[in-house]
């Protein structure tokens, strides 16, 4: 009784200024405000959560290289390697117009320069390493829409030409330096030397692109890189007798962002998500320990469903959901700082095949998030993530058609991270889902 007194007197306060009021999910008319209308606030409607596989995200064009592996102790081995294609600074080397002059260039060495984007995922105190090769096929996409996903490969040769085994500090240094192999360098530098690359379709011909591999037996992090910035070097001076040696450079850099695209791949063997059905289809949560999964890059995300919410125009002739709130709460011991919380989580509409019809609004037209409180108790029962719901809702309560939309829930930076989460659903131990409705009938 109490709880109804303190939300009919809110929206009295709430409302009493004009005649028609937006209460941030649902326009409520000045006519609704008599004394005789009940606002009740409803929290048993039932909840389903379920885990679904996206058949593929665009990782081209996302301007990070994203390069590392891990053993996730829930999802399972995540592995990135990331492809691109290199176009060099210029074509000659710094001759003047005088072919005669460059017989006395020779060359030094070669290196990849890797600039840090400031991602990470995983335990950074632990060597990381990763090979460079040599790609044996074009960087050309098999889609129509000339895009490379997440489940992209190309064909590159068994020899590595470049090694780095390191700690990453993506927040404590700049970039990191890998030395190549000199002969891979030395053939570059005297195809440029006797003019036999003089433009980029000679260049792709001869050097059609390279990999990062990361190696699974010592790395426990994926790290993010600048696309933008990131190079390979290529050394050469000019040497006189008698005096010292001029040092000068060739960039490759990579120009097309279209042509640069991470590998992720998730090896669930042996987990709760081993079963994880074909992307239009579903893992129920009662399934998987009364938790649903979200994972970046590989396209594991989390569906809920209201298979109810249509009961709910019978309370009443007259009625409305004036609001409503998701309370989703990550999984206790699920999230650590190697494996920490996102600020938000994104949401979308979609239907019972999981294709998605677009971003959740609310009835003003602007998009919904779920936002992380990050306030924490003795037992974190506070943290969590809020979602408004109520316009969703109401329009599937008056819904006349038999079919439902879900709401996907994904975590920001979709295609170029690999952050995860885990939620605990409706009949979890310790972190239930929670939906409170605040429903008026006049």
């Amino acid at each position: 009784m109490h709880k109804f007194i303190l939300m009919l007197f809110f929206l009295i306060t709430m409302l009493s200024c004009g005649t028609d009021t937006d209460a941030g999910e649902f326009v409520v008319g000045s006519d609704y405000l008599a004394l005789s209308n009940k606002v009740v606030l409803i929290d048993t409607v039932t909840v389903e959560m379920s885990t679904i596989n996206f058949d593929s995200l665009v990782t081209s064009s996302q301007s990070r290289i994203l390069i590392g592996s891990y053993d996730d102790p829930v999802f399972g081995k995540v592995k990135s390697n990331s492809y691109f294609q290199l176009t060099p600074s210029t074509y000659s080397l710094n001759n003047g117009g005088s072919d005669t002059e460059t017989t006395n260039y020779v060359f030094d060495s070669i290196a990849m320069i890797l600039k840090y984007d400031n991602y990470y995922y995983g335990d950074t105190t632990k060597v990381q390493t990763f090979d460079i090769h040599r790609l044996t096929q074009r960087v050309k996409p098999n889609s129509e829409d000339d895009s490379f996903y997440n489940n992209s490969v190309l064909n590159y040769s068994d020899e590595s030409i470049g090694t780095i085994s390191y700690k990453p500090r993506p927040t404590e240094k700049d970039s990191i330096t890998i030395k190549m192999n000199d002969e891979f360098g030395a053939a570059i530098f005297q195809k440029l030397k006797k003019r036999e690359i003089t433009d980029f379709d000679s260049f792709s011909e001869y050097l059609k692109g390279l990999v990062l591999v990361s190696s699974t037996s010592n790395s426990s992090s994926v790290v993010g890189f600048k696309g933008g910035t990131s190079k390979v070097r290529l050394y050469y001076s000019k040497y006189q007798a008698d005096t010292e040696e001029t040092p000068y450079v060739v960039d490759f850099t990579i120009s097309d962002a279209s042509k640069q695209f991470n590998s992720i791949s998730l090896d669930k063997t042996g987990t709760l998500l081993q079963n994880l059905p074909i992307s239009s289809s579903k893992l129920s949560s009662s399934l998987t320990n009364r938790q649903g999964f979200i994972q970046s890059g590989t396209g594991v995300a989390c569906r809920i469903d209201f298979p109810n919410i249509k009961q709910l125009k019978y309370i009443s002739d007259k009625g409305a959901i004036v609001n409503a709130e998701l309370l989703l709460k990550p999984v206790n011991n699920s999230y650590s700082e190697q494996y920490p919380l996102a600020d938000s989580l994104k949401v979308y509409v979609a239907d019972n095949l999981n294709r998605i019809s677009g971003s959740l609004q609310n009835t003003a037209g602007t998009y919904v998030y779920g936002t992380l409180n990050k306030k924490s108790d003795e037992f974190n029962e506070s943290v969590g993530y809020i979602i408004p719901i109520g316009g969703f809702l109401q329009e599937e309560m008056w819904k006349q058609s038999d079919s439902r939309f879900s709401l996907i829930l994904t975590l920001p930076g979709i295609s170029k991270a690999v952050n995860r989460i885990v939620l605990g659903d409706q009949k979890h131990t310790d972190n239930k889902i929670q939906l409170k409705i605040y429903y008026i009938s006049y």
